[in-house]
């Protein structure tokens, strides 16, 4: 009787393991810095994000440098990540500095995806 049970048990488990955080109506999300993150976790989550995607958009030039400062940089670089690995809610984790939103953070020409 036990094997039934945690046959079962591992299905469900292992089915909600793999999805992406997906809203009922197909709502977006993004990731985006915490504000309470301090500049130390922001910077380490900076430079290993664009470790594994492109972060030329906030270099100086590029459509989300403005502002330059380290909270929007990290926010972009972020949510770059989060959208290369699939949307998951653990790819938007960052050592807890991170937070998922449902609110495109987009601005001017900087456009978050």
């Amino acid at each position: 009787m036990a094997k039934p049970i945690l046959t079962l048990l591992f299905l469900l488990l292992s089915n909600f393991s793999v999805r992406s955080l997906t809203l009922a109506d197909g709502q977006k999300t993004w990731c985006v810095a915490k504000p309470s993150s301090d500049d130390m976790a922001l910077e380490q989550n900076l430079i290993y994000a664009c470790k594994y995607v492109n972060c030329n958009i906030i270099k100086e030039g590029g459509p989300c440098f403005s502002p330059n400062n380290l909270m929007n940089h990290a926010s972009i670089s972020m949510n770059l990540y989060y959208q290369f690995t699939g949307r998951h809610p653990w790819d938007c984790y960052f050592n807890n500095s991170a937070l998922v939103v449902m609110t495109d953070p987009s601005y001017g020409g900087c456009i978050y995806g």
